[in-house]
């Protein structure tokens, strides 16, 4: 059995229903990530899906110099406070660089280690000692079975609140493919896998100076995930994502996202009523 993860009132492995972690990949302003957390908030409370949001206060790993990263580590964490207060809602934000971690684990539920620093030993440990939950994104270079090692790092500190998070492999140039089989892989470790679908449907680095992506896959990477026994989908989303600051080709609309929720909601009832007949 995967372990049970708990962060707020939303439990995640264990057996428990699908979470979803949703939200823009950027902070844009205070108005704007306040406006789309409620109306994610009234989305998944209809359908009956635990929510934890998810916005980036600093995109440091950039494709250019002049492209968007956010409002930056003080006004962004403050802004998620806000979002983690006014709705009571667990957040999360990935954590660049040690000097971070102190002020953003006083701001999140879930600390997040960004994909392309998943061996960064001096981050994985420092965020891992202050006990707040560790949601590490799987490396596009990393083989799923050598996420144990990163694992080792933070169950060293004695931190067990570990999440994994698969978001595609690199393949080729300019390209990600998924591998399904990664995420049953990555859930006998024991601890609670992630799938960010929207991730998985990028291009890094296909537009030149930004990355590109193909977001009329995510319904069917996030169905066929979901159908592997993941235990939360990760899902960035923007009501225009043709005008997002930030990974806007790769992210899904809006107003798509009940329908998602909804499909994804009912394969996961059938896996889960599974596992429990075979288990």
């Amino acid at each position: 059995m995967v372990k049970e993860v708990k962060v707020g009132k939303v439990k995640i492995g264990g057996g428990n229903p699908l979470v979803v972690i949703a939200g823009p990949c950027a902070i844009e302003d205070e108005d704007f990530c306040l406006k789309i957390a409620k109306e994610l908030q009234e989305i998944t409370q209809d359908i009956d899906i635990p929510f934890i949001f998810k916005a980036s206060y600093d995109k440091a790993n950039r494709s250019s110099v002049d492209s968007f990263r956010g409002p930056g580590v003080k006004k962004g964490l403050k802004i998620l406070r806000e979002v983690r207060k006014r709705l009571n809602l667990p957040v999360l934000s990935d954590v660049h660089c040690t000097s971070q971690v102190e002020e953003a684990a006083q701001s999140l539920d879930i600390l997040q280690i960004p994909a392309y620093l998943c061996r960064q030993t001096d981050l994985i440990l420092a965020l891992a000692r202050t006990g707040k939950a560790v949601n590490v994104k799987k490396g596009q270079f990393l083989a799923p079975w050598d996420i144990k090692n990163v694992i080792e790092k933070i169950r060293s500190c004695n931190n067990e609140r570990i999440i994994l998070t698969e978001r595609g492999v690199v393949y080729g140039y300019n390209n990600l493919v998924v591998d399904m089989c990664s995420l049953p892989v990555m859930r006998q470790t024991g601890f609670p896998v992630v799938f960010d679908v929207t991730h998985s449907v990028q291009l890094p680095g296909g537009a030149g100076t930004s990355s590109s992506g193909r977001r009329e896959f995510i319904p069917y990477l996030a169905r066929a995930a979901v159908a592997c026994g993941i235990d939360a989908l990760f899902v960035e989303v923007h009501p225009q994502p043709e005008k997002a600051l930030s990974d806007g080709l790769n992210s899904l609309k809006l107003s798509d996202l009940r329908e998602v929720l909804l499909e994804v909601k009912a394969i996961d009832t059938l896996v889960k009523k599974r596992l429990r007949v075979v288990g």
